[in-house]
């Protein structure tokens, strides 16, 4: 083919080895040019074919991509609006937050690394000691956690927290919303409306369990003994593993690293030798729960918002101290059900009930959990700053935001910076619904 005389795109540079590319690769001798030319504003090509035929494109000059110029891009750590996290259908398995390929070629390099090269010893916690530096974590999690229950027993005396009679959706105002999307009994009878009513706390932060496990290096709890070990907050079980000590649920702790004799196998290292155990020096005061004659509601709103203040500074340090500890001690969650095991792997009970459990004989489907697993931001509503209410016809144009995060920010908190994305604070909400239809 012969070389074109247009200068849009210039012959690449080749190594001497090998033939000469062409510039376009894949037109035959007959095929029509096509030519660029600028003009004031816009860029004109023209395509000629055969004789007497020609076709005039004109698009704006700035969508042509020129090499000589660079665009000046403005980066943020948080988007300006985002999409509301997706839910799962019930018959879908949840995504593994590592790809399998992506496991596998990192446990291919960790072998290739390890050849010909001694072993290491077990690192905590694979080892059954404790990682020191995760222990001050697990006591202020803890402490985070029953100060965000009582203050939010206290925030919903002041700022009313609406439930469904027949599902399990909550919203944070005085009316519920209006949206069609009840799933629960005799939804198709009300068309999908929800039947509001009162809620307690544990709607709003919601309390999953877990199994307790005396020794977290233990055996794996079969299926008989489901109903004899004991169900704890799963939040609280991770807090026990990485240090905490709490007299009604006791753990195993060691003084020595386990001698490791099998791949599954192992046993306990002497610890005649050692002497009596020094008092822990991080060991911190515990927290309780306030009884509900105990809980007092603020009397001034002065006092909820700096309430409501503490409360979402209690909900950042639970979540950013669990996402620490999460990264030291094993998590796992069905990949079907939300069962949460803490734990290196998880337990045998054959209590799933998710979509073809009866394949699976009632067996989890473990895989590593993620942040939202332990502690699930349980979305809402916000409703707008002016204070009216949600309308059915204009449910695009309103926001989410957790349930907690919503309470606060009606408390009288600020909004914090990672949550305005999904909130869309800065979204016109029309007037009316001829309004709305006139938006683009």
């Amino acid at each position: 083919m012969p070389s074109m005389s247009s200068s849009l795109l210039p012959p690449p540079t080749c190594s001497s080895r090998l033939p000469p590319l062409r510039s376009f690769v894949g037109l035959r001798r007959s095929a029509p040019l096509f030519q660029v030319r600028e003009r004031a504003g816009a860029v004109v090509g023209v395509a000629s074919g055969k004789p007497g035929y020609s076709l005039r494109l004109g698009v704006p000059a700035l969508t042509v991509f020129r090499s000589h110029q660079r665009a000046a891009v403005i980066r943020n750590e948080h988007a300006q609006n985002a999409d509301f996290p997706r839910n799962y259908s019930k018959r879908e398995k949840k995504p593994f937050p590592i790809p399998v390929l992506e496991l596998r070629r990192r446990a291919k390099e960790r072998m290739k690394a390890a050849q010909g090269k001694p072993k290491r010893p077990l690192p905590p916690p694979k080892n059954g000691m404790l990682v020191r530096r995760l222990i001050t974590v697990a006591y202020k999690v803890y402490n985070a956690r029953i100060l965000l229950i009582n203050n939010l027993r206290k925030l919903m005396k002041v700022v009313p927290v609406k439930g469904c009679k027949y599902c399990s959706e909550i919203h944070v105002g005085s009316v519920g919303h209006p949206f069609r999307t009840c799933r629960g009994m005799l939804s198709d009878q009300r068309r999908g409306e929800h039947d509001w009513g009162s809620t307690l706390a544990e709607a709003v932060f919601l309390p999953v369990e877990a199994y307790h496990l005396e020794d977290r290096l233990g055996k794996r709890i079969p299926h008989d003994q489901r109903f004899a070990v004991p169900r704890i907050p799963a939040l609280v079980e991770l807090c026990i593993q990485a240090g905490v000590d709490l007299p009604e649920y006791p753990t195993k702790r060691r003084r020595k690293p386990i001698i490791k004799i099998g791949k599954t196998e192992f046993v306990d290292a002497d610890e005649d030798d050692l002497p009596e155990p020094e008092p822990d020096r991080f060991k911190q005061a515990l927290l309780e729960e306030l009884r509900f004659d105990e809980i007092i509601a603020p009397s001034n709103p002065e006092e909820t918002a700096a309430l409501a203040e503490e409360t979402l500074e209690a909900w950042e340090t639970v979540r950013d101290g669990a996402l620490k500890l999460m990264k030291g001690y094993a998590v796992r969650v069905c990949g079907y059900c939300p069962e949460v095991h803490v734990g290196p792997t998880g337990h045998k009970a054959r209590n799933c009930g998710a979509f073809k459990h009866q394949q699976r004989n009632g067996q989890h489907g473990w895989q590593a959990a993620v942040l939202d697993d332990l502690i699930p931001p349980r979305y809402v509503w916000h409703m707008p700053e002016s204070g009216e209410e949600l309308q059915r016809e204009l449910k695009t144009f309103y926001g989410q935001a957790p349930a907690v995060v919503e309470l606060c920010i009606q408390g009288g908190a600020k909004v914090p910076e990672k949550y305005k994305a999904t909130m869309r604070l800065d979204i016109g909400i029309p007037s009316s619904l001829k309004e709305a239809e006139m938006v683009i």
